[in-house]
């Protein structure tokens, strides 16, 4: 028997200091941009390591097993530092690199695997590791915003170590997307997850 459909995600949570100083940021180059851009709630920011996609709730027990069975060595040190236009994969997208390869990568890679005998296809692109501030539909605009990330350059807007991952449920609705926490997970013995 078939249940609801529900659209999951597996993420990093935010350290609070990160999200405060991207929120200033995002603040400060809003003030200065039209309404060509499209600014992404600070409050909804998270570190995407997976989109499942849209799935029937009946399956997701089933991920969830996938998920607790995960384990690193150690935690993942993730660095929040750099932002701009032109090195992520969209033109499009004004953004914040994070540093933390290869452990971030390896625990990216590792619930990706995991999650293939859940039915879970694999990605098919790279991992590449960004928190999107705002996605942009005008040229003039993101000009402005490649500027500004060449201003930024490597600035750091913090960092954590993590033990722990989250899968997390989108729910689209017309004001944006809601996030909820489904589970938590941890993948290595020290839990020292920030910002929580």
């Amino acid at each position: 028997m078939s249940g609801a459909q529900i659209r999951l995600f597996v993420a990093l949570e935010l350290p609070g200091e990160v999200r405060a100083a991207l929120g200033a940021l995002s603040s400060r180059l809003r003030a200065k941009t039209g309404n060509s851009v499209r600014w992404v709630d600070p409050a909804s920011l998270h570190l995407t390591l997976k989109f499942i996609g849209e799935l029937d709730s009946g399956r997701l027990s089933a991920i969830q097993a996938a998920l607790a069975a995960i384990r690193l060595p150690e935690p993942v040190l993730v660095v929040y530092g750099g932002a701009g236009t032109s090195r992520f994969p969209h033109p499009r997208v004004f953004a914040v690199g994070v540093q933390g390869s290869p452990p971030l990568r390896e625990l990216a890679g590792a619930i990706d695997r995991a999650l293939l005998p859940a039915g879970v296809p694999a990605e098919a692109r790279e991992f590449f590791p960004h928190l999107t501030l705002a996605r942009l539909k005008s040229g003039e605009e993101s000009a402005f915003l490649r500027s500004e990330g060449q201003k930024l350059g490597v600035t750091e807007f913090g960092r954590a170590s993590y033990a722990e991952f989250d899968l997390m449920q989108s729910t689209l609705r017309p004001q944006g997307a809601v996030y909820t926490r489904v589970e938590r997970f941890a993948f290595a013995a020290t839990a020292r997850v920030e910002g929580d």
